[in-house]
């Protein structure tokens, strides 16, 4: 490719100017490019860097392909995609960036932030719109975050703790999962659940563990199982130290908890569930039973939804839960369901296998301004360019890379009048509400 590189420099006195010169030139110098000042040519350079697409100062060198390619800031100027929400407006033109996630090769999102950086405003945006879209969305919510826009559009919102009177069993099994392969999944799915309950299992637990599931549902028949029959059956494999690891969740402080039969349900177009009040100790394994919850309704009843978690980070902290929701992410596009996983813990899952698996089986990933302990591995993961990099460290709140497929665009993350007050976390503001 022949190419002229111009770079247009405006000041307000000569000293300015002259300044901005001298520092420009040393920046690129050091990046060891040379370059030269327009002498006496002011007024065709000047012409050259108007968008009217004349090279009147025609200073030419060729350039390979890769040298051209990275010329580009980001590696797509455009992106509206039909039957899709906006996201956001792109900066480098102004155009709308409109993205359909589920036209992508999965539907599946991460969002990777610093705190205070808008993470939380850009995810209700899109919730907001994902409705208005037809989508049904189910949200975990560990920060009581969600309220305002939950009682704005009309959904339902689900308080879990210790002692509310909303309930999950654990236990129950979508009414498709009638073959061996899909049982097999569930019953792989319930050992990490009941792990995580008891803190870890070794194999001979595991084994016992999977012939007492099994029991378990033939007994059931058509009835969903509760905690206490799998402890039946696994007294009768004469688990007795498994089984008292079992015991609180069964007759102990948390009888009522994981012993009882579900009472939520999904219908609404916008269900949230609320975490804050449940045990720091128990908030993973209850991220877990609300997940395989949504699993098994999206496996009786296929329809285009979106599973919103939240400080998706602390899933990452115990193995059983990190493999639990990689196995969920991978799975979710045969369910018409797309995962949109939050945090503002970047190298938490960069730094993990099973959350670089979850990454990498994102199609849509909207990274928001990081600082320099997460930068260096985000740009590594994403393979971004020196352009991108500088931008998330300097980006001002609001402001996202977002990445769909292999379409980067960096954006301004907007909400109309109508949509400001109903997801905005200014306190001052939802004071004011």
């Amino acid at each position: 490719f022949q190419a002229s590189i111009y770079i247009a420099i405006s000041a307000d006195t000569k000293e300015e100017l002259e300044k901005i010169t001298s520092q420009l030139e040393s920046t690129l110098s050091a990046r060891l490019f040379f370059t030269k000042v327009a002498r006496y040519q002011q007024i065709e350079a000047l012409q050259s860097v108007l968008p009217r697409g004349e090279n009147i100062l025609n200073q030419r060198r060729n350039l390979d392909s890769s040298s051209a390619a990275l010329t580009f800031p980001f590696m797509s100027s455009e992106l509206v995609q039909e039957a899709g929400i906006l996201y956001g407006i792109n900066k480098s033109n102004n155009s709308l960036v409109i993205v359909d996630r589920f036209s992508l090769h999965n539907a599946n999102s991460i969002v990777f932030a610093q705190s205070g950086s808008g993470k939380s405003y850009a995810t209700k945006v899109e919730i907001l719109r994902q409705i208005m879209q037809g989508t049904s969305v189910i949200v975990i919510d560990p920060e009581r975050e969600y309220k305002l826009l939950t009682d704005s559009v009309g959904g339902t919102y689900i308080k879990l703790s210790t002692n509310s009177k909303q309930k999950i069993n654990p236990f129950d099994v979508a009414t498709s999962s009638t073959k061996k392969r899909d049982l097999a999944e569930h019953i792989q799915d319930l050992t990490e659940i009941v792990s995580l309950m008891v803190e870890g299992l070794s194999p001979k637990e595991k084994a016992a563990l999977d012939k007492a599931l099994l029991a378990m549902y033939k007994h059931a028949k058509k009835k969903q199982p509760l905690l206490k029959d799998l402890y039946v059956e696994l007294k009768m494999l004469e688990q007795t130290k498994l089984c008292d690891r079992l015991e609180r969740f069964i007759t102990g402080s948390l009888a009522n908890v994981f012993n009882k039969p579900s009472n939520v349900s999904l219908e609404n177009r916008l269900v949230v569930f609320d975490i804050k009040d449940m045990p720091e100790s128990l908030r993973q394994l209850m991220m877990l039973i609300v997940s395989n919850f949504v699993q098994n309704e999206v496996k009786t009843n296929p329809q285009k939804r979106l599973l919103v978690i939240d400080e998706g980070w602390l899933l990452l902290e115990h193995e059983e839960s990190a493999r639990f929701i990689s196995g969920l992410v991978r799975r979710a596009r045969k369910y018409y369901l797309g995962v949109s996983i939050i945090s503002q813990q970047a190298n938490d899952f960069l730094k993990n296998d099973y959350g670089r698996a979850i990454a990498s089986q994102s199609a849509l990933r909207i990274l928001m301004r990081q600082d320099t302990t997460t930068i260096k591995n985000v740009v590594s993961e994403f393979k971004l360019s020196e352009y991108e990099n500088n931008f998330l460290l300097t980006s001002d709140k609001g402001e996202a890379l977002l990445i769909a497929d292999k379409n980067h665009v960096a954006i301004k993350v907007v909400a109309s009048k109508d949509e400001h007050p109903l997801i905005t976390t200014n306190p001052t503001e939802i004071y004011d509400l």
